[in-house]
């Protein structure tokens, strides 16, 4: 193992875990299942298994400034490793999301130039194949079938991690040391293809200086340490959860990685964990869990659980003053018959819970709040290594329906504000990227004249200091009223409601709003069953008449409630279809890609908008 001469501090991604070992080392650092089981890492081991792999890399003609892929389909202690390994060595790591078009996996290898790339098992090589990509080397995490790729030289068709790894030599050694001390924190630590709505993913430049500053922001505000335990789902392929990872890492908090999102309920009670990230979809996914369960119970069981979501969905407290007296002790009530059982069946020792990549309904934020797991929503870009803003675990710092307070060291301004206090949120700190990697025009396009960078979000302070979203200023579109319209912040209204899964708000140039919706098909089906309404397939029941009345009324529940006269729906189409990254509908951080849903359903807004 490498003889680091660290102080106290790092600068550089790689020295993070270095300084896990010279303050808090841990028996379990990492964990992940290999083969149905957990195989554990201790801090040590790693650092010795990262050595191994650099020397191996180096001794297959890597050289700084290389460029290898990683193509995962979950996080994992090797993901962690390889990231460690490449880094100090000076080799450019570059993340693709699992869920990448064949043209976007091919566009990435080709634009970053990729010597190499890992790949975390056989469906993965798959898509590498599928997109036609021809690398020089090619890794795998896990044993591949050497005929999985025909026709291939070995070293392209998968090579396992025990045949990349070497014993590093005191010459090895001599050589990744010399390469760290000539890395400066200034230099590109990676290249990260942002997930475009529209068009091909650009470059982002984040440096060791960049991360590491946003690693440090957050440490200084979340409640992470060694007597902490965490679990990692979300892909380390967005900035997010690689930047949380880092954290933990910092922190010496243990990861437990869990390679599904659909295995959480089994894991959850295994790992036992204090504190993980999330996108609101997961908390949305629970509640709905928790709906189900509401659903098969008796007469009495589904008014307690009614009772008990009301009163969690106006949790009132936000840090600042006492809880009203009635509510804690209905709170208390409501733990005892509720809540605890909720918590019981995450672990029973879930205390946090960190969101961020889209809009989180408040009143899940309550809900969860209530029953003593505190959700905090944060706000982040890729270009800005992510977080900007984030709500506060501490008394005062929370106000649901914000993103929270700038992180420490990043600056926030609102530019030009209109009588609201609303404009495009402009940002300066030293986590905002380097550039977008070959397009200098699009670079300096994101740059203010005084060196700000320009969000594309709209938004205003409330409360003095708390940020607000409240639209992203290329989606705005303009009825033939003449008024603009935030799209997304009609779809978080209407997905408010526990019958629609997902909509997007359409107008531009016509009279009015209308919105595509995908019900939430789950509790569709329930509300059926309760009302004598027969149940067939989600194609079918999109057609109902009954339904269709009772999504009029919903929408006209929330126009009256939520929206304001410009934003008010008018018109909408029930599609039967989630809308997945998959499918393309999606990008792969959860966003709408707006042109390819509106070309595919012209038709249906075309004839939407007739009708009415």
């Amino acid at each position: 193992m490498l003889l680091i001469t660290l102080r106290m501090d790092f600068t550089r991604l790689f020295e993070i875990l270095d300084y896990q070992q010279k303050r808090y080392p841990q028996q379990v650092a990492l964990a992940g299942r290999e083969q149905g089981k957990w195989r554990t890492w201790n801090t040590v081991e790693l650092l010795a298994e990262r050595d191994r792999l650099s020397a191996g890399l180096l001794h297959r003609g890597f050289h700084k400034g290389d460029k290898i892929g990683i193509l995962a389909h979950c996080g994992s202690p090797q993901w962690a490793i390889a990231d460690a390994a490449m880094l100090q060595i000076g080799v450019v790591p570059v993340p693709i999301h699992s869920t990448s078009r064949p043209d976007e996996i091919a566009h990435i290898a080709k634009d970053a130039s990729l010597r190499g790339c890992f790949v975390s098992n056989e469906d993965m090589l798959e898509k590498l194949r599928v997109a036609n990509v021809e690398l020089e080397f090619v890794f795998s995490f896990e044993n591949v079938s050497r005929n999985a790729v025909p026709d291939v030289p070995e070293q392209r068709s998968g090579l396992h991690w025990d045949e990349i790894i070497t014993a590093p030599t005191p010459h090895d050694f001599e050589k990744i040391q010399y390469i760290r001390d000539g890395i400066s924190e200034n230099d590109l630590a990676t290249l990260l293809y942002t997930s475009g709505t529209t068009g091909q993913p650009k470059g982002v430049m984040l440096t060791h200086a960049n991360i590491v500053s946003n690693v440090k922001s957050v440490l200084a505000i979340v409640p992470v340490g060694p007597e902490v335990t965490a679990v990692s789902f979300l892909p380390l392929s967005h900035i997010f959860e690689r930047m949380v990872t880092y954290v933990y890492q910092a922190a010496s908090t243990p990861i437990w990685y869990i390679d599904a999102v659909e295995n959480l309920p089994r894991i959850l009670p295994e790992v036992r964990p204090h504190i993980f990230t999330a996108v609101p979809r997961i908390l949305e996914r629970m509640h709905e869990r928790l709906l189900e369960e509401r659903d098969r119970g008796g007469t009495l069981r589904r008014k307690v659980l009614d009772w008990a979501i009301r009163l969690g969905e106006r949790f009132p407290y936000s840090g600042e003053r006492g809880m009203p007296l009635d509510y804690f002790f209905k709170r208390l009530l409501a733990d005892f018959l509720v809540f605890r059982q909720w918590r019981k069946r995450l672990g029973g020792r879930i205390r946090y819970i960190a969101v961020g990549s889209a809009a989180l309904q408040p009143r899940l934020g309550r809900l969860f709040s209530a029953a003593r797991i505190d959700v905090r929503e944060g706000y982040g870009l890729t270009e800005t290594s992510p977080v900007l803003a984030f709500n506060r675990f501490e008394p005062g710092g929370v106000h649901f329906g914000t993103v929270g307070i700038p992180a420490p060291g990043v600056e926030v301004r609102i530019a030009g504000p209109d009588e609201q206090g609303e404009g495009e949120i402009e940002v300066r700190g030293p986590n905002v990227m380097a550039g977008y990697w070959n397009l200098p025009d699009e670079t300096a396009a994101r740059f203010t004249d005084d060196g700000w960078f320009k969000t594309g979000d709209l938004g205003k302070f409330e409360f003095k200091r708390f940020l607000k979203i409240t639209g992203r200023k290329s989606e705005l579109f303009k009825t033939t009223s003449g008024k603009f319209v935030a799209p997304g912040f009609v779809e978080q209204q209407l997905a408010a409601s526990p019958f629609i899964s997902q909509a997007m708000a359409v107008g531009l140039n016509r009279p009015f709003v209308g919105a595509l919706i995908v019900p939430n098909f789950p509790h569709l089906e329930t509300w059926c069953r309760e009302n004598n309404v027969h149940w067939t397939a989600p194609q079918f029941m999109i057609l109902n008449p009954k339904v269709e009345k009772l999504f009029r009324q919903e929408i006209e529940r929330i126009n009256e409630e939520r929206l304001g006269a410009i934003e008010k729906v008018r018109a909408f189409h029930l599609l039967h279809e989630p809308w997945t990254p998959e499918n393309g509908s999606l990008t792969p951080t959860l966003k709408l890609r707006r042109e390819v849903l509106a070309k595919q359903f012209a038709e249906e807004i075309r004839k939407m908008f007739k009708q009415e």
